[in-house]
Formats: structure tokens, sequence, C-alpha cells
């Protein structure tokens, strides 16, 4: 299955589940008025310009690169937060977030010596990660009166409407919808797109920049899954990266809230 076809399926089937679950279900609110374009804008950042840079990034970049490549968002939430939120980042959270950026920074350099990633398929993903940093910290920044599911369910979905007319256009059809990726969706949809991502949600009320530095756990598992599932390389400087980015984010998580 081609790749944004593939993730406008997971989208618009997560938001048609949540949607379910949170109006007939539960019976939890509509949104009303300002609330649509609030949600619409968080599924911009969250869903659909994030995703579908990504998808053009991956083209030009290593799997392994693009996991080590979310260790970017805590700076770019902290930058956002302090400037957006007024919220004062701490010593200490500058501390973890460089060292976490340096980490990156000694992983991927091997990759870009073996041809596993393109300048411009680094600054691509740079960018996804920049709008989804400014996503985090729209939500933060706005004072819902929705519930979480419900916003999570609206901006899931919006994000795949959004993403619908590019997979029409762009993508050219031909597509398996196999046992294999029956099996992919279903993990994508309910793990990831509702339980990790209500998660997320719960985590970025309650402090964007100390959520943010958990991102760091990403390229650790995202490194791991690349070298054993797609045989991507693996080196001692990957091995000093994924060190440096386990102590940043053990400084990150002891700063007192």
């Amino acid at each position: 299955v081609e790749p944004l076809t593939f993730f406008t399926i997971r989208f618009l089937a997560a938001g048609v589940l949540l949607l379910l679950f949170s109006h007939v279900i539960k019976r939890y609110a509509f949104p009303s008025g300002i609330e649509w374009w609030q949600v619409g804008v968080f599924g911009a950042f969250n869903t659909a310009l994030y995703l579908g840079i990504f998808i053009i990034a991956l083209k030009n970049v290593a799997a392994g690169i693009t996991a080590m490549a979310i260790a970017l968002n805590p700076l770019l939430i902290g930058v956002l937060s302090s400037q957006t939120l007024k919220r004062k980042v701490l010593w200490r959270e500058w501390l973890s977030i460089f060292i976490g950026m340096l980490g990156v920074a000694i992983a991927t350099l091997p990759l870009l010596k073996t041809k596993h990633a393109t300048v411009s398929g680094v600054l691509l993903i740079v960018l996804c990660m920049l709008m989804y940093s400014i996503g985090s910290v729209y939500y933060a920044s706005v004072k819902w009166k929705l519930q979480r599911t419900t916003i999570n369910a609206w901006q899931v979905f919006f994000g795949g409407m959004m993403l619908l007319p590019f997979a029409l256009l762009f993508e050219s059809g031909d597509n398996s919808f196999d046992l294999k990726f029956f099996l992919s969706l279903t993990w994508l949809v309910i793990p990831v797109s509702i339980g990790a991502v209500q998660l997320w949600l719960r985590l970025l009320k309650d402090d964007a920049v100390r959520a943010s530095i958990w991102l760091f756990l990403c390229p650790i598992f995202g490194l791991t899954y690349a070298t054993f599932l797609l045989d991507e390389p693996f080196t001692l400087l990957t091995a000093l990266g994924a060190a440096f980015v386990l102590t940043a984010l053990y400084i990150g998580q002891r700063v007192k809230a």
C-alpha cells in the first residue's frame, strides 16, 4: 500500500472509531463555534502537515534517522513554549535538550556517510518536526472545554480528510490490501493513534516541555527497529548517541515541575 494512502486510511479509521466512542457511546458534547477552528488547526499541524511532510522525507532519509530526528521536538517545544506559553525553561531542561540533540547528531553521522540520508531529506525531517512541535504547543496553549477523546477524534479525522485529496491525486492507486496491511493498520490505529496519542495529550496539558523530553525514547526504539528489521547500520557512534539520549531523558525528568 502506498504510504500516503496508508496514512490517510489510518487517520480516517482512527477518527471514525474515536468519534463513535466519543459521541455515540460516551455522548460527549460536539465542538461548537471557535472549537471547530481549534481542532482543525490542531489536526492540520499535528496530523496532516507533520505526516504529509514526513512521508515525502522518508524517500530520502533512512528510517533510523527519522526516529532520531524526533529528538528535535524537545528543543523546538522548549523554544516555542518560552515564547507562546510564557513558560520559563529551566537550565537543567536546556541541558537535557542539548545533550539529547548532541546524541542525535552523533548517531546520525554514520548514516549520512553511508548515503542513508540526503541533505534535502534531513531538512524535510526538521520541517515536519517543527510542524509537530507547533501543534503540541498550540494544543497546550488552548483552554479546551472539550473532552480529550473528542479533541483527538476530530483532530485525527480532520487530518485524514486533509490528506485524502493528495492521496487521490498523487498516488497511483496500485495497492494490495492484504493481511499484512490490516495487521499494520490495526496496530497504528488502536495502540498508536488512539492509545498513545491520548496519553501524549494528557502529558502535554500537564507540562509541554517535560512531556517533550519523553520523545527522546523514540530514537532508541526507532534505531533498534531499523537495525533489526530494515538492516540499517548500527555502529559504535549509534550506541554512543543513544547513551546521550538516555542521559538527556534522565536529566530532564528529574527537573521539578
